[in-house]
């Protein structure tokens, strides 16, 4: 799943927790944060500690996946083009 921004995280997060059934405080506390803390990171608050946010993921059963994003596939026509028409 691509995440754009703290609010896609914060949804996906609240989205896995209320999809396996657990509560803001049971997730706080199997995570060891408040559940101030998760409420404001589930509103996608932008300044969450991000060594907070790997041990919410964790204990959500989850693991982060990072990756350079796609290169878009090349459209050969357009390339072609750019030489000028020297196909005639």
């Amino acid at each position: 799943m691509r995440l754009n921004d703290p609010f896609d995280l914060g949804r996906y997060l609240r989205d896995r927790r209320r999809s396996v059934s657990m509560t803001q405080a049971q997730l706080a506390e199997r995570a060891g944060v408040s559940r101030r803390w998760l409420t404001d990171l589930e509103s996608g608050k932008p300044t969450a500690e991000v060594g907070l946010i790997f041990r919410v993921v964790a204990a959500l059963g989850l693991y982060l996946d990072v990756r350079p994003e796609p290169q878009p596939a090349l459209d050969l026509d357009a390339y072609l083009d750019s030489f000028g028409d020297s196909r005639s």
